[in-house]
């Protein structure tokens, strides 16, 4: 059967997108406490960062999303058991009501496919285990090693190896949390009783995927379903759902003005969307909204890389840029960085994409957008060192020097 691809209305389509990440209502997800879990829970992960240039970006992937949420909130919703740590595309916070679709990861690793590790030290790996089944929980940090430290993650001692070879292939669950140490405790002893723990079939698991992408993004490509995962089994599953799902009628596919096709529900676009208002979210490179560079690109026709893996005389738009979400469109990047010591954010470079906006417009949008971030940042003054156009450059002063 021949499915036809209908022509999207790209206006439309993004708003689906952005409402389906919660993007466009106020507060679509709680506040505070409660809304962190409500918002994982529905957008899916959370990616765990470790650059520090600004806040974290499993902080600010909450921080846009949810009025009142605090950094500490993340690890009482570990300790509450409403989420969990594992891998999804990369290190993640993933709503706990979903463990058991880590488990096929668990059981590849367990089964011999390699995360990092080549030759995992299974001796080791049983000592750690039985160490921590008697005394508890167990961070790397407590294991005494003879062997000197040395600098970089790949030089990790043996034992932090162990460790973490135990976690990603399921009989650990990182339990606790200071900062970037982690606490590991027996997976059963983290594990709420409620939790199911069957592990799913490949059906199931494509099923999932699809829900998933559909519920927190609105659309999605046929590789985006099974974004960064290698299992060909699954992405036949995937696409054996896809296809029922267009010849049954519960799913349609969309064509955007260049050519990509992307995978709505049946009547998606003919629903009421949100409205959007002169209101601009400064996000994450991490983003769940922006995180797939081929659908960033589909859908809103915004190029974007993250450039602190990028040789400096390479970058374009610098180090650690945020993109700049206003309605429904990107609009521009900040590289920034927050010195916390004297509460200072340093904007190095401001990059407007679209010069058909109202001058005046964007930029209140922008210094209101900061006066949210600075506290956020723990800073309570701003600075700004280019601007792009550089006409822009005065009123964008004279606009911050009212922040400090």
């Amino acid at each position: 059967m021949q499915i036809f691809k209908k022509p999207a209305d790209t206006l439309r389509l993004r708003r689906l997108a952005l409402s389906a990440q919660g993007l466009l209502q106020n507060q679509s997800f709680g506040t505070g406490l409660a809304g962190a879990a409500e918002a994982i829970s529905h957008i899916g992960y959370v990616q765990i960062d470790s650059i520090s240039v600004v806040e974290r970006a499993h902080h600010h992937v909450l921080h846009v999303r949810v009025p009142g949420f605090k950094p500490a909130m993340m690890n009482k919703l570990l300790l509450n058991r409403d989420i969990f740590e594992y891998w999804s595309h990369a290190a993640a916070f993933l709503p706990m009501a979903e463990f058991r679709f880590s488990l096929p990861y668990k059981q590849a690793i367990k089964n011999g496919q390699i995360h990092w590790y080549k030759s995992p030290d299974k001796p080791l790996m049983r000592d750690l285990l039985d160490r921590i089944r008697r005394d508890g929980p167990l961070r790397s940090r407590d294991i005494k090693s003879n062997q000197p430290k040395r600098e970089g993650w790949w030089d990790w001692k043996p034992a932090k190896k162990a460790l973490e070879q135990l976690y990603m292939q399921g009989d650990l669950m990182v339990s606790d949390r200071e900062g970037f140490q982690k606490a590991y405790d027996l997976a059963e002893r983290v594990l709420p009783s409620h939790v199911d723990t069957r592990t799913p079939s490949i059906e199931e698991f494509a099923q999932y995927l699809l829900d998933q992408q559909l519920r927190s993004h609105g659309c999605v490509s046929r590789p985006g379903v099974t974004y960064l995962r290698k299992s060909a089994p699954l992405r036949a599953a995937v696409k054996t759902l896809v296809d029922r799902g267009l010849a049954q009628q519960t799913l349609e596919q969309v064509q955007t003005p260049n050519g990509d096709v992307l995978i709505i529900e049946a009547g998606a676009l003919d629903r009421s969307l949100p409205r959007v208002s002169n209101w601009m979210h400064i996000l994450s490179p991490f983003d769940n909204s922006l995180i797939q560079r081929d659908r960033l690109k589909a859908l809103f026709d915004f190029d974007y890389q993250l450039e602190c893996y990028v040789p400096e005389a390479k970058r374009q738009h610098g180090y650690f840029s945020l993109p700049l979400l206003f309605r429904d469109e990107f609009v521009g990047r900040m590289d920034c960085k927050a010195h916390r010591k004297i509460q200072h954010l340093e904007i190095k470079a401001l990059h407007w994409e679209l010069n058909h906006h109202d001058e005046g417009l964007l930029v209140q949008a922008f210094v209101e957008a900061l006066r949210r971030f600075l506290p956020f940042q723990g800073c309570e003054s701003v600075s700004l060192t280019e601007v792009y156009p550089k006409r822009w450059a005065g009123r964008l002063r004279r606009e911050l020097t009212a922040l400090g």
